[in-house]
């Protein structure tokens, strides 16, 4: 933390503001009832917030049983939303927010119903919906602690928590980001600043002094690499994709063999991307021998922990998993495990000055108060953003309302649930298991006739990716429940992933049973002559 200072005014000057002389005082001067069409009396804005938070409990109550997306669409979509031109004038806005009110409920896609197994997106705590509002009601600029001082450490006080639930050794420091992209990408850019033997800041990667920097990862790595390696300007081609095993980890001697290789061809080797919880099948690479080859070679270790990380809190979590312990930077995204609203994604990292190194400026349009001497935490010198909205609201306040023990318990939920999927899975003749990591399973529809032949024939294979992308977006349209994709080696499975504290074992049983019959009849439509059964 820096302490900033303000430069002293002039002995007997006052800024020119001060100077003028008002041009009227007058009380019927129009700037003194100044009255803005942005503005809301209080007594207005207490009846339409009242009855938006009656219609936001009203939808909350009904979400388990409502569609999870909706059936239409975009020409349909934007026909229901209808096309207007901009207002010239503004009107009453209450009418409108109620309107829009109902066509947001009814046309979303609910990643909160309970059957909503599609992405890494979770339920978000109801907590969350009144913690925003909040925040929004202040709307503190939490770039600068003199700008947003109870803001600022309620953020502090969030990232120690994080911390402290993941198990972190030492004193880690970190920084709230959007989500899991930006928080790695932050993490790519410390690394970065922190590997590189010449000034990278100021003289780039194309000096004469610089290096061709290199970055490893598995395949099953996300692709969020690709961002961060274009935006650096290192370019796709320095990310090194590194096998996998037979349980999509990756795999360690191969990364050992590629680093040597990359060094010996004059290469730069600075950053060793560990995954703990891949986005396909959650997938944990085995981190801690990833962590002794970093150590070895000298190269930043980070782990893109944006789904599993908060797993590590479990006591039956994996030695695999622990190994996240022994990185340099994480990333953890809280609205994807910890049930927080979009937005909040955080990096951490084991080294206190690795952040500002990486991304701090010092114009001198940046003067704030240092209140006395004492130690402030200005956020715009921890990532690229400047004004920054309060997302650590949301974050503190659901380790208030759920604590760490609450946590723990609805992530073993989701953990078992997703391996009770799978035992149903096996149960039904018509689908075929694939893997079960973390809160994720996938499997597929397979045609009892076609079962012997859906491994090795190509022409089959081909079939049943296709028909499983059908049943996917059948799946969806019908707003029953919705599930993704995954995936392993050639073949398209569906894949469901649970991160939903309203999830329950009759949500789960259900989904293979919805699958099975949209399975069969689009089987049935599409089969294609040459694979149907003479």
């Amino acid at each position: 933390m820096r302490k900033s200072r303000v430069a002293p005014a002039k002995k007997g000057h006052k800024p020119a503001s001060i100077r003028r002389k008002p041009k009227s005082t007058r009380a019927s001067d129009p700037l003194n009832q100044r009255s803005a069409p942005s503005d809301l009396a209080p007594a207005k804005f207490r009846a339409i917030g009242h009855s938006l938070v009656d219609s936001v409990a009203d939808f909350l109550a009904r979400l388990p049983k409502a569609r999870t997306a909706s059936p239409l669409l975009p020409d349909a979509m934007r026909a229901k939303l209808g096309k207007r031109a901009m207002p010239e004038k503004g009107t009453d806005i209450a009418p409108i927010i109620d309107k829009f009110s109902r066509l947001f409920f009814d046309h979303s896609t609910h990643n909160g119903s309970p059957r909503f197994f599609g992405y890494i997106t979770s339920s978000a705590a109801p907590v969350g919906a009144l913690a925003d509002l909040l925040a929004a009601a202040v709307n503190p600029n939490v770039g600068a602690w003199a700008l947003s001082p109870i803001a600022s450490e309620i953020e502090n006080e969030s990232i120690r928590w994080l911390g402290n639930f993941m198990g972190l050794p030492g004193k880690w420091d970190g920084v709230l980001v959007s989500g899991g992209n930006m928080a790695n990408i932050v993490g790519f850019f410390a690394a970065r600043k922190a590997k590189a033997t010449w000034d990278i800041r100021a003289k780039g990667v194309a000096d004469r002094e610089s290096k061709r920097l290199v970055v490893y990862g598995s395949a099953e790595m996300h692709t969020w690499i690709n961002k961060a390696a274009d935006m650096a300007g290192l370019g796709t081609a320095a990310v090194r994709w590194i096998a996998t095993d037979d349980e999509q980890r990756m795999r360690s001697d191969e990364l050992r063999k590629r680093i040597v290789e990359d060094r010996a061809a004059g290469l730069y080797p600075f950053l060793v991307v560990g995954t703990a919880g891949s986005v396909g099948t959650g997938a944990t690479d085995p981190l801690p021998e990833i962590a002794k080859i970093c150590k070895e070679f000298d190269l930043w270790f980070h782990v893109d922990g944006a789904y599993g990380a908060p797993a590590v809190a479990l006591d039956d979590a994996s030695e695999d998993l622990k190994g996240l312990r022994l990185a340099d930077s994480i990333a953890i995204d809280p609205h994807k495990w910890l049930y927080s609203s979009i937005e909040a994604g955080c990096l951490l990292t084991r080294h206190p000055d690795a952040l500002r190194d990486a991304f701090a400026f010092k114009p001198p349009y940046y003067q704030f108060d240092d209140n006395e001497g004492q130690e402030v935490k200005n956020y715009f010198e921890y990532g690229p953003q400047n004004t920054r909205g309060f997302r650590a609201l949301k974050i503190w306040l659901g380790f208030q309302q759920a604590g760490a023990s609450g946590y723990r318990r609805m992530i073993a939920d989701d953990i078992a649930l997703a391996h009770r999927l799978h035992e149903s899975v096996g149960e039904q003749e018509l689908l075929e298991q694939g893997s079960v990591a973390l809160s994720i399973s996938t499997f597929r529809f397979v045609p009892a006739d076609l079962r012997r032949r859906s491994h090795g024939d190509k022409v089959v294979t081909e079939y049943l990716n296709e028909l499983n992308a059908r049943i996917a977006t059948a799946l969806r349209l019908s707003g029953s429940a919705f599930v993704s994709n995954a995936h392993i080696e050639d073949r398209f499975m569906l894949r469901a992933c649970i991160v939903n504290f309203r999830t329950t074992l009759a949500d789960v049983q259900l989904l293979p049973v919805l699958i099975v019959a949209i399975g069969r009849d689009i089987d049935e439509k599409f089969r294609p002559t040459s694979l149907r059964r003479s």
